[in-house]
């Protein structure tokens, strides 16, 4: 049988596993991005689309 100090320090990186996990969970999603940044992402991203489309139609042919 393991030892009372064993079962402490199995539990103390049980609770450490936990409590990270959690805050994590909290922490997710808050992410604050200006409008700006917001806007050129979006731009950004259609960019990506229409280049994209451009590809594919050069692919079909």
């Amino acid at each position: 049988m393991m030892p009372m100090i064993g079962w402490l320090f199995l539990l103390m990186a049980f609770g450490l596993v936990l409590g990270s996990l959690l805050m994590l969970r909290d922490s997710a999603n808050k992410m604050p991005i200006d409008k700006e940044r917001l806007k050129r992402i979006k731009e950004r991203q259609a960019e990506l689309e229409a280049e994209e489309a451009k590809e594919a139609e050069r692919k079909k042919d």
